[in-house]
């Protein structure tokens, strides 16, 4: 199933690094001109090729390193001594299982004897945990079901928790099978994390390269379309935009430092080169992209809403659902996207509710977004989906994710926090406790700003790249300069704020934008809680309370009826595992019913 073609040498990759042809991304202004598919095919593959000599080019001992020059058959002497090196001290639990398991196949008619028995022996002296989260689970299953298959007939002392071969792999196949069903029916609970996303295609791009079982090869790769059809739908020159279920600290001030935009580059060739191990998986493993999801991933030279179902991960307590809903709102242009998700603590540490991301012609930089939220810090949070020590419970958080008890946090949900969009237009409102730990709204305001201005009507107006900004808070605030950014500072209870996007073209100036957005008809409220009636740029009427239904010119909100995925380009209602995805006239559908797809032009 893995195919090598269009080898490149190092210097090779080094020069299309550094060529502006091959990697300047497309200018915020600029005008779709697809090429070819067989064009896009080539310069896919090329990509892969380059991606896979990279990493075995460098001077390193990791599992990335060897894959790439057992893949290419290449200095295998040096190694099998570096890989040697590293049998000597296993470690990393399913972030060990996966790369182990690539270099197990891909070196399997390769190996000499010696080695080919230390890593067997492995499977049975190194004790891997499993996990806790979704991502955990996605590579320790996909990780056992293969390797499994490699020693389908061996007994369970040869193993590190007991079970036969049989046995573990019959675990990992319901497991696996289960998540597929559940991801295609609700979504997943890590939701289009661009910190976690490899997480999720390196198992799967795994299971599709090396499945001996054909039910279970196809539904690898008819996954593997489905996340990147998620990502590519939500992508803006490499940008995983809107809300997520999880993103770092850093990542969430320069989201190209993220895992998501090494994928971005590799698929779609829409941002800088970015190397990954988890996408140096994907490339040796022989998936070859539908055009059509190039398309999805590239085209933005016509505005679109795209709105998502997700699911909370599981929860344990303070809930009377397992699995929350979560509703998902894009709005993405070729200048910028306006995302959000409905808020509340819809995934611990690490949600992010809501922002607007704009276009830049100096990816690398980041600090192309603004946002807010309200730093919740609470054991109650984490006990509703961490098993840990009760007691010990928020010591033991903040060991791994260190800013999660601080007050200037960029990161997290809170029960105490709402978001409603339509559009261009957002209203975000808080309605904090007083005895809340933290109580008080920080925003995030880089000062890539090109413009950053107040005045008397109570509007901040804002500009980033060729996206206009205008941000209304509902109650006083301040500012706090930091590295890179201004922090947004406020410390009354109900709290709030109105934004409204438009993109430079549809004004004659920035003035001209203020003036339309100081016309506009604003009525807030903060008490008994936080309110708003705001008419937007495009003359439609919103209404907003905390804890109530959102209206749109009169008519609440349907949230019952919230599709799967709904846009111009993917298709799917709950419960149906079927996608279909559209771009003019190319069409594909994914049927994880049947194990089908359809593919078709007109």
């Amino acid at each position: 199933m893995i195919k090598r073609l269009l080898p490149l040498t190092v210097i090779s990759v080094l020069l299309m690094a550094c060529s502006p042809k091959q990697n300047q991304p497309k200018p915020a202004h600029s005008i779709y001109h697809p090429p070819h598919s067989a064009e896009i095919a080539h310069q896919y593959q090329t990509r892969c090729d380059s991606l896979i000599d990279y990493y075995a080019s460098l001077q390193n001992n990791t599992y990335f390193h060897i894959a790439a020059n057992l893949y290419l058959r290449k200095n295998l002497e040096t190694t099998f001594a570096k890989l040697d090196t590293l049998l000597q001290n296993p470690g990393g639990d399913m972030f060990w299982m996966y790369p182990f398991v690539m270099v197990s196949f891909l070196g399997q008619d390769l190996f000499p004897p010696n080695i080919r028995t230390k890593m067997r022996t492995l499977w049975k002296t190194y004790t891997p945990f499993r996990g806790d989260t979704e991502n955990h689970w996605a590579m320790y299953y996909a990780s056992l079901y293969l390797i499994t298959q490699m020693y389908p007939n061996d007994p369970g002392n040869t193993w590190f928790n007991g079970k036969t071969s049989r046995e573990n792999h019959r675990e990992a196949e319901e497991y696996l099978i289960h998540w597929i069903e559940l991801t295609t029916s609700l979504g997943q609970g890590e939701f289009d994390s661009p910190d976690y996303y490899g997480c999720f295609m390196a198992p799967v791009a795994l299971l599709s390269a090396f499945a001996k079982d054909a039910a279970m090869q196809k539904r690898a790769a008819m996954l593997l379309d489905y996340l990147v059809a998620d990502f590519a739908a939500e992508n803006l020159g490499g940008f995983y935009v809107g809300g997520h279920s999880r993103i770092y600290p850093r990542q969430v001030r320069n989201g190209w430092e993220t895992t998501a935009t090494a994928f971005s580059w590799l698929l779609f060739g829409n941002t800088l080169f970015r190397p990954s191990g988890q996408s140096l998986f994907l490339a040796i493993s022989g998936y070859q992209p539908p055009e059509i999801l190039y398309h999805i991933a590239n085209d933005r030279s016509e505005a679109y809403v795209h709105k998502e179902y997700k699911r909370t991960r599981h929860r344990m307590r303070y809930s009377e659902q397992r699995n929350a809903p979560v509703y998902k709102y894009n709005y993405i242009c070729n200048d910028y996207a306006l995302g959000s998700i409905q808020g509340g603590l819809l995934q611990p540490i690490q949600q992010h509710t809501w922002d607007i991301t704009w276009s830049s012609d100096t990816p690398r930089q980041g600090y192309n977004t603004l946002f807010t939220l309200h730093p919740y810090s609470s054991a109650d949070e984490l006990k509703m989906y961490f098993t840990y020590e009760t007691d010990l419970i928020v010591d033991a958080i903040v060991k791994s994710k260190t800013t999660y008890d601080s007050p200037e946090k960029l990161t997290g949900g809170s029960p105490y926090e709402r978001a409603f969009q339509h559009r261009k237009s957002l209203i975000v409102l808080y309605d904090i406790p007083p005895q809340t730990r933290f109580p008080h709204i920080n925003g995030f305001f880089p000062k890539s700003l090109s413009r950053r201005e107040t005045d008397d009507s109570g509007w901040i107006f804002c500009q980033g790249g060729q996206a206009l900004i205008a941000f209304y808070p509902l109650a006083p605030y301040e500012w706090i300069e930091k590295d890179g950014y201004w922090r947004y500072f406020s410390s009354e209870l109900h709290n709030g704020a109105v934004v409204q996007t438009a993109a430079q073209k549809e004004f004659a100036s920035f003035e001209d934008f203020k003036q339309a957005v100081r016309k506009l008809r604003i009525i807030t409220n903060t008490s008994p809680k936080p309110s708003v009636l705001f008419t937007t740029l495009d003359q439609e009427d919103l209404a907003f309370t905390f804890g109530e239904i959102p209206s749109v010119n009169g008519v609440a909100v349907d949230y019952n009826n919230w599709k799967l995925f709904d846009s111009p380009f993917l298709q799917a209602t709950r419960k149906s595992q079927r996608m279909e995805m559209h771009y003019k006239e190319l069409h594909k559908i994914l049927d994880f019913n049947s194990l089908t797809t359809k593919t078709w032009i007109n």
